[in-house]
């Protein structure tokens, strides 16, 4: 990989890392469904101007639907609700990481794809890692912020599925269409479970303001965009290993920002999720060249 872009590459798993800890402080001031109405909402206004409701193929719609429900509503709302929940970050950064092996039986059930035994030791692997981690004292009382943080993870590689069937779809379609669709069904449940929006955004909080355009438009908009732009020079089974480098970032991050420190359970069950998932992604390397 040229030197530009993989500082490209660092810098995109740096923000991809920073969602995490920088949700959380959002998640301080705005709720979870209001908080991902207004990240949904501005990832459509973002790319409104480059895909301009410009529909894709007949065929394409169903996926796209199932594709923006499971990212909108299945992924982000799960997140920002485990956020709310956990009084860590650092268990959330870990256990994302689960969608690769989520990955995985996904493809097996929809896709047919066969997984090797080795690739079955580790997913039970990664899955032992998060059990370890839900032993930490911190969070032990809280299965349920835990389990939001896996099926979060199971949604993620679910649109990630999805997003295979959409990959003649570009950049700006997708993400406009993604936006705007998931955006209406969570507009709804933040008006009748949340109440009446303003009562969290008024009066402005600059800190809630630079929380939901950090996740939207630096996240989002900036570091999908980053990594669609370098599957355009490198294969997919290249880039995908440096997706291992943002829960390293993530948890510095959470560390500057709230003195978050790692215990034993959470060292040894990362050990297990990042390691397993760095050999899982080696191994489709393999397989790729």
């Amino acid at each position: 990989m040229q030197s530009k872009h993989l500082i490209l590459v660092l810098i995109i798993m740096i923000l991809y890392g920073s969602s995490y800890p920088v949700g959380k402080l959002g998640i301080d001031t705005i709720p979870p469904l209001l908080f991902t109405a207004l990240r949904l909402g501005l990832i459509f206004l973002a790319f409104l101007p480059f895909f301009r409701l410009k529909l894709p193929e007949k065929h394409l719609l169903r996926p796209l639907l199932g594709f923006s429900l499971a990212m909108g509503i299945g992924t982000y709302v799960t997140m920002y609700y485990a956020l709310e929940q956990l009084s860590i970050v650092a268990p959330i950064i870990i256990g994302a990481q689960l969608s690769i092996p989520f990955g995985l039986m996904l493809s097996l059930v929809f896709l047919r794809e066969k997984i090797s035994l080795r690739r079955w030791i580790l997913i039970f692997l990664s899955f032992v890692g998060i059990v370890i981690i839900a032993y930490d004292p911190r969070i032990i009382d809280d299965k349920f912020g835990l389990l939001l943080v896996i099926v979060m993870a199971f949604f993620y590689a679910l649109s990630n599925l999805m997003a295979r069937v959409l990959k003649e779809v570009d950049t700006a379609t997708l993400n406009g269409w993604h936006g705007l669709i998931a955006f209406v069904p969570v507009a709804v449940l933040t008006l009748v479970i949340e109440g009446n929006p303003l009562n969290y955004l008024m009066p402005l909080n600059g800190l809630a303001i630079f929380t939901v355009l950090h996740t939207a438009l630096i996240v989002s908009a900036i570091g999908h965009a980053g990594m669609f732009y370098l599957y355009k020079f490198y294969p997919i089974s290249n880039v995908l290993p440096f997706y291992s480098l943002f829960p390293i970032f993530g948890l510095i991050l959470a560390f500057i920002i709230f003195s978050e420190t790692l215990s034993i359970y959470e060292i040894v069950g990362g050990i297990l999720i990042l390691g397993s998932v760095f050999l899982i992604h080696k191994e489709n390397k393999k397989d790729n060249s």
